[in-house]
């Protein structure tokens, strides 16, 4: 008597390091990634440059309220090189969305990968960890080449001088932040284009409308990102000649940034596991 030998299938169900290894490769992949980092650094190191270069050489013309007035920080991180991070950033962040819902890829990855979840957390671990990381280097070497060109003047500070460590890492930080915004909104939008044109609106035109004379209006421009990382490159707080009966506070920046960052990952999870590709 023969025994029936019957065919057995498995299943294994793909570990989270295999879905941040798709989504690594998927990330780099890309060639607006190299040209958004690109864009990133130079805008960051070279502006501060720039910055540090017109300070030092009209420094020695200057009045000595002027130079009181005068952050270092502000020649590290002008305001310039942050609406093009804001920019390029939150581009990555909508592409790595946008693009695979106009491919196709996405359906393949969730019939491949069925558990959503998984795959929006992967997803959101490459992202942020990267925009981090690329973040803290742009950071880091704007302010170590700006302060070492204002040095030439004494007009430098150090990482050890107050509020220095904290606008370094408001401005790294402000990098991944921008990416998790841009990833919701495609996440929502799911198409690449409106994605980025919504995310320039909110992240950078918003704020420029919103004033700060009425306590309801200071509250809503307080709780937008670039003005809570405009905040925190103030290190004893907003300069004398700005009147403002409503001042932002630094704990409120920094919960600016964590509420921005929360609510993004909740939306890019809740789209890309209840939503069909």
């Amino acid at each position: 008597m023969t025994a029936m030998i019957r065919p057995t299938t498995s299943t294994h169900s793909a570990r989270f390091r295999d879905l941040l290894a798709a989504e690594w490769i998927k990330l780099w992949s890309l060639r607006s990634t190299w040209a958004a980092f690109a864009l990133i650094l130079l805008a960051m190191v070279g502006l501060a440059v720039h910055a540090a270069l017109a300070t030092h050489a009209g420094w020695p013309d200057w009045p000595a309220e002027q130079r009181a007035a005068r952050s270092p920080l502000w020649d590290a991180f002008p305001t310039e090189a942050q609406m093009f991070v804001v920019l390029a950033a939150s581009g990555v962040g909508a592409v790595a969305i946008g693009g695979e819902y106009a491919s196709g890829l996405m359906r393949t990855t969730f019939a491949a990968v069925p558990r959503r979840s998984a795959v929006a957390a992967a997803k959101l671990t490459v992202l942020t960890g990267v925009l981090t990381l690329l973040g803290a280097l742009g950071a880091a070497a704007a302010f170590a080449v700006s302060q070492a060109i204002l040095a030439d003047v004494g007009a430098n500070m150090s990482v050890g001088d107050p509020g220095a460590l904290r606008g370094i890492t408001a401005s790294a930080l402000l990098v991944p932040l921008c990416a998790l915004v841009g990833m919701a909104l495609a996440a929502l939008i799911r198409h690449t284009a409106p994605a980025i044109v919504t995310a320039a609106t909110v992240l950078l035109l918003v704020p420029t409308a919103v004033d700060e004379d009425e306590r309801w209006s200071a509250l809503l421009r307080h709780a937008m990102p670039l003005p809570a990382w405009q905040r925190l490159m103030e290190p004893t707080g907003p300069p004398a000649w700005l009147d403002n009966p409503y001042p932002a506070t630094v704990t409120g920046a920094w919960t600016t940034y964590a509420a921005w960052a929360a609510v993004a990952t909740l939306i890019t999870v809740t789209a890309l596991s209840r939503r069909h590709p």
